[in-house]
């Protein structure tokens, strides 16, 4: 699986879109607005620029695109008020893979520069904004063109499978799984940390080329707070897709090679694993760390204000409000590996959604979201 060409949310404004299954996602944006606040107002006061160049990585598509680009823009226009100085002119870079559904942000873009007119005035007159495909696991901008950059909800997906699962002379390493879980083997946790740790490092490198000394990211993913990464909290949600997929293998639906042979490009690292790869590279000050706990359904099911809403419905399971946002997220991959159709696909999500109600009598399932504010060197 060639994770650059098929990993990317569904597209659209479907049932199964990523638009309309992102609950998780817009609140792990919220999560992180006040450390995307002070980083704003912090690279201002130490440089104020005429021009400032932003980059939101693993942008995806849908609502939440344009609120984080209306929150960094926010946290501008508050800074600038404050320091009685001019907006600087914004150029806003969207970065995602190829696959991703660029032509759906690019049509709201009429109706948010309008919203900006109306709310802020003609001072925001001066915003560029454009789409950049491309893995961020390498260079995306020009040098010392960026004074922000932010990620959510994206660093936790690998570059590609780790090649020592994908080796035929080892045979399967983690038969019947497809992510870490607590029956793999060492070999497959070294497999997974390697990979991200060569994939976290060649991220940190591109981005110290392409920012301004003194520029700042805000970088959120998955992650987890213990140190074994095969803890639940950073894969249990893998463990019941597999379980799903399993079920499915005994009803004749897949074969079980299949599932031997898929492993997710995924990685939730731990606050150690980052400190160490960002002490590795050494182009990068932490500023500030912290972990925070997400439900797996979103919490309670809410709208947001305005024009951006997510409409997963109240009526749902919390089973099936998991699998709604799992599925919008996976759907592509598990598509191009397994091959199924459409009934097959509403099949596994199906049984996957009673899977994870059946889990949810038991406990409260939670994320564990990493939220890092980093300063680039001088």
């Amino acid at each position: 699986m060639e994770v650059r060409q098929v990993l990317h949310m569904n597209q659209g404004e479907g049932a199964t879109s990523y638009a309309k299954n992102s609950t998780v996602q817009r609140k792990i944006i919220s999560v992180g607005k006040l450390m995307i606040e002070e980083a704003v107002q912090k690279i201002l006061l130490s440089n104020y620029p005429e021009s400032m160049g932003i980059a939101d990585l693993g942008c995806s598509s849908g609502p939440n695109t344009l609120i984080v680009v209306s929150d960094i823009m926010d946290a501008v226009y508050a800074t600038s008020r404050l320091m009685d100085r001019p907006l600087p002119e914004f150029r806003i870079s969207l970065n995602d893979l190829p696959g991703n559904d660029f032509n759906d942000i690019f049509v709201s873009l009429p109706s948010f520069y309008e919203r900006l007119k109306k709310e802020k005035g003609s001072e925001f007159r001066r915003c560029y904004i454009s789409g950049v495909p491309g893995s961020f696991y390498g260079r995306l901008f020009p040098d010392k063109s960026l004074h922000f950059v932010h990620s959510s909800s994206s660093l936790h997906w690998l570059s590609q499978v780790p090649p020592a699962l994908g080796n035929k002379i080892n045979g399967s390493l983690n038969k019947g799984k497809i992510y870490i879980s607590d029956s793999s083997p060492i070999s497959v946790l070294d497999a997974y940390l390697l990979q991200f740790q060569d994939d976290f490092s060649m991220f940190l490198k591109s981005r110290s080329e392409e920012m301004i000394a003194g520029g700042r990211m805000v970088l959120s993913f998955m992650g987890r707070s213990s140190a074994n990464a095969s803890a639940p909290e950073g894969c249990y949600q893998w463990e019941l897709l597999a379980r799903a997929l399993m079920t499915m293998a005994s009803e004749g639906l897949v074969e079980e090679g299949k599932i031997d042979s898929f492993n997710a490009p995924y990685y939730a690292p731990s606050p150690e694993e980052l400190k160490l790869e960002i002490k590795k590279e050494g182009s990068f000050i932490i500023d500030r760390l912290e972990a925070f706990e997400i439900d797996w359904d979103g919490g309670e099911a809410s709208s947001l204000d305005g024009e951006y809403t997510t409409t997963i419905p109240k009526t749902l399971s919390s089973g099936e409000r998991v699998a709604k946002t799992i599925r919008a997220v996976v759907e592509s991959m598990i598509e191009c590996h397994f091959e199924f159709g459409s009934d097959t696909m509403d099949e596994l999500f199906r049984i996957y959604s009673e899977i994870v109600d059946h889990h949810f009598q038991s406990c409260r399932a939670k994320y564990v979201n990493l939220v890092i504010s980093l300063i680039k060197k001088g």
